[in-house]
Formats: structure tokens, sequence, C-alpha cells
């Protein structure tokens, strides 16, 4: 059997991995005197690379990152106030393994949303999933969904996702639904699914921002008590970044 004939093979059994690997052996002849053995695990690595890309592809795609970012590009700057152990150990997302929360609080600027979403790129690269929302975006969601009949669905789909971003938490008012929503999806995820909210108020207004003192108290009880938190300070990073050229 030809090359070409394994290769038309590789593809109707969806080895797509396999088939770049072996166009890649038959074009350098120094894979022909390796051993079986050898060439078979370069075939089944090269498989699973391949796989474990086009996972993180498609977990990247949906989860719906505002910011590109990466782990390796947060800016450690004394006046951010991150402390490098805490940053390490949450790194390496045991905590959204345990189904914990992170709170990321701070004044505008100082790169709460670039930082969450760089936790959630890392999660994505770990082969966790991720989804990212504006607090209001969602929350305006669930209302049209209370309204179609598909708040089911959504509520289904929210539960697929190890780690769900709400970014800008406290940005716009909460309508009395909104609240109830709310607490509907914090209640959810406690003890089964990971919560990173951001946002700028820190915790001594969360009570007067929901102004629902029920509510307030249900939402702080289960995302408060088992979370994270990092508080940072400093300058506004949009002021400190350099013009563009040009």
């Amino acid at each position: 059997m030809n090359t070409t004939h394994i290769v038309d093979k590789l593809r109707d059994l969806g080895l797509n991995g396999m088939v770049g690997a072996i166009e890649h052996h038959a074009a350098a002849p120094a894979f022909a005197d390796l051993p079986f053995h050898d060439r078979l695990m370069h075939l089944l690595q090269a498989e699973a690379a391949y796989r474990d890309d086009r996972r993180l592809t498609r977990i990247l795609k949906s989860a719906r990152l505002k910011i590109p970012a990466a782990a390796e590009d947060i800016d450690y700057r004394s006046a951010r106030n991150l402390d490098r152990a805490q940053m390490a150990e949450l790194l390496t997302c045991t905590w959204v393994r345990q189904a914990e929360n992170l709170i990321l609080t701070g004044a505008t600027g100082t790169g709460k949303t670039h930082l969450a979403c760089a936790f959630g790129g890392h999660a994505a690269r770990v082969g966790l999933t991720v989804r990212y929302y504006r607090t209001h975006q969602l929350l305006e969601d669930m209302a049209i969904a209370h309204q179609d009949g598909s708040l089911g669905r959504l509520r289904t789909a929210l539960a697929r996702f190890d780690l769900l971003i709400l970014d800008d938490f406290g940005l716009t008012p909460l309508t009395e639904l909104g609240k109830h929503d709310l607490l509907d999806i914090v209640d959810a995820r406690t003890r089964s699914a990971s919560i990173l909210l951001a946002g700028q108020l820190p915790f001594k207004e969360w009570h007067a921002y929901i102004d629902n003192l029920m509510v307030a108290d249900a939402i702080l009880d289960r995302m408060v008590n088992t979370s994270h938190r990092i508080q940072l300070a400093g300058e506004s990073m949009r002021r400190l970044a350099p013009p563009p050229a040009g």
C-alpha cells in the first residue's frame, strides 16, 4: 500500500494529525531509518497534539473572551498590588477545578478585564471550559429568555462551563428581575462550578448596589465566602500605555 492510500484511510478515520505527520515523514528521508515503534509513537504524538490544538481552538472560540490576554503578559509592577505567590497558585487553576470563585476589584483602568481574560485564557489552555460575559449582557440575555421561553436552555448552556467570567459587575443598575437572575446564576454554580467576578465596587458597596437585602445577603453568602480576592491598585493602565505608533 502506497502513502496516498494510507493518507486517504487516515482521513477516512478522522486522523488528520497523523496525515500531517505522514506527509512530513515522506518529505524527510531520515524518518525512514527510525524503528517502527518510534515512527508510530511520532504519529500518535502528532495526532494527540492536533486534537489538543483543535480542542483549545473550540474552547477559546466558545469563551468569547473580550481580550486575547495571556498569563505570560500579566504586569506585576508593585503598584498593581498583585501577589506573585497568590497568582502562581491561582494559575494552577485548582480553584476552578474545586468550584471556587475569584473576585477582582479595582478602580477603572487598573486592568481587571485584561486580568480576567488572562485567567480565562489560561484555564482554556489547561483544558477547562470558559465563557466570558459582561454582567449586564448576561442579565439582558436572561431577561429575553424569560420572555421567549428559552431560560431553561440558557441555564443548561451556562452549566456546561467550568468557569463563568462576569465582567463589569456594578457598572449598570440592576432591575428587580436582574437581581434575582444574578442570584440564580450564583446559586446554580455554588459548589459545582466557578465564577470570576470583576468590577469596581468594593464589597462594602454590594448591598447598596443590589438594593435588596435578602438577595444581597444570599449572593454574598454564596459568592464572597468561597472566593479568592484580588484588589488591583495603581494608575490607570490606559494612561500608562504607550501611544500608538505613527
